[in-house]
């Protein structure tokens, strides 16, 4: 899936695709400066926040480096029947903006389709799952104080400035859960400087790092945090041992008055470690993964007009002879193969207007999209979800 936001990080980090995630420290700037505010802006971010109703942790404010209490700026809408919804009160939180503070709202591409598409495009690209969080700092605040993180992290500093210090990892590799806990940072400074609108930065995993405004006076930052989750060598070991219960002797009591087969144990183990390499896991991840939300196709509410793939991952095709197979998120379709030129346009991640796709796939396309659809590996394209690909990402077959 071509998407601008994809080619211009890569671009500013000087990558030549995804297998640099992990590898080292990187910055740079876009050279794209449209892309910024067709992302988010701070006046869009602040609507998300008004018109949805929010809780702590995902949304989030802080002053002066403490977290402010949800009931200073949260209160209860209540609707003529008296039913009662936490919303968060604007007129707080702009109190609170004006004398310096942090929102946070974790997870932003759940609630903005443009976000949405980015992490799609993110995981499709690096696949990886991927998930965004936005950071609008006013004036003098100050942000998170040094810390890691348990994943790689892609910033993109989308409007103002902020102070930054990047350090090296003080242990290779940590983990979320980990046998040591991490809590030393390290004394060398990787880099320290001010991300300005357009700069991008990429953070590996563990990585001690913050940021902030402090003595910045007035003025703003937004960034996005594109947090991308890489597999490890120990969820390999964790996806063996589900498979461990498909054999009897893993199935067995370890007896504590009688000396367990240790030899036999381990026999079967290893031969385990060599049935299911770490490419199978990566290859079974991609293809377990669950079925994203969408919004359900319904004919009373209208025809099949435009669609796109909205897996998590991208499907594989795989041709055999006179059928096409399809796999993704756990299911396994099989087509004629006269459906290959629908299937690959469907499944290419674009939007398809699918008037304008007949044209170049003949017209059981729109026959293969009622099929995807209705199997959730294509969601309709409703005018918000096409939203967030316009502008960034072009349609298929137009």
């Amino acid at each position: 899936m071509e998407h601008r936001l994809i080619n211009a990080i890569e671009t500013a980090l000087g990558w030549s695709g995804a297998e640099e995630l992990g590898k080292g420290f990187a910055r740079g700037g876009l050279d794209d400066p449209a892309l910024l505010s067709r992302l988010l802006t701070p006046n869009r971010l602040l609507d998300i926040v008004m018109r949805r109703s929010l809780n702590r942790p995902q949304f989030r404010c802080f002053q002066k480096g403490v977290e402010v209490h949800p009931a200073v700026y949260y209160t209860d809408s209540v609707s003529p029947r008296g039913q009662s919804i936490p919303m968060v009160n604007m007129g707080s939180l702009g109190n609170l903006l004006r004398e310096g503070a942090t929102l946070i709202l974790d997870q932003a591409n759940v609630f903005d389709p443009t976000m949405e598409a980015a992490c799609r495009a993110l995981q499709w690209w690096s696949h990886e799952r991927v998930q965004v969080n936005a950071y609008l700092t006013t004036n003098d605040a100050a942000g998170f104080p040094l810390h890691w993180d348990d994943h790689d992290v892609v910033i993109v500093q989308l409007a103002g400035e902020k102070e930054w210090e990047v350090r090296a990892a003080s242990r290779k590799v940590p983990m979320y859960r980990d046998s040591d806990p991490n809590t030393i940072p390290s004394d060398e400074i990787i880099w320290s400087g001010v991300m300005r609108t357009g700069d991008v930065m990429h953070i590996p995993r563990g990585h001690w790092h913050q940021a902030t405004r402090t003595g910045s006076g007035s003025g703003k930052s937004l960034h996005v945090t594109f947090g991308i989750t890489k597999r490890t060598g120990a969820a390999w070991l964790a996806w063996l041992a589900d498979w461990s219960r498909e054999h009897e002797i893993f199935r067995h009591d370890l007896d504590r008055w009688h000396v367990p087969d240790s030899a036999a144990l381990t026999e079967a183990a290893t031969a385990l470690l060599g049935e299911r390499s770490p490419a199978d896991y990566l290859a079974a991840y991609e293809q377990e993964t669950t079925l994203p939300r969408h919004v359900p196709f319904l004919d009373i509410l209208g025809p099949l007009d435009a669609v796109v793939c909205t897996t998590h991952f991208p499907p594989r095709i795989r041709e055999s002879g006179e059928t096409v197979d399809v796999l993704a998120s756990g299911k396994r379709l099989t087509l004629a193969a006269k459906a290959l030129p629908a299937l690959r346009l469907l499944l290419s991640g674009r939007p398809v207007v699918l008037e304008q796709a007949t044209a170049v796939a003949g017209a059981e396309v729109v026959e293969v999209a009622e099929i995807l659809v209705k199997e959730e590996l294509c969601a309709v394209l409703t005018p918000e979800l096409s939203s967030g690909y316009t502008g960034l990402v072009t349609n298929a077959g137009s």
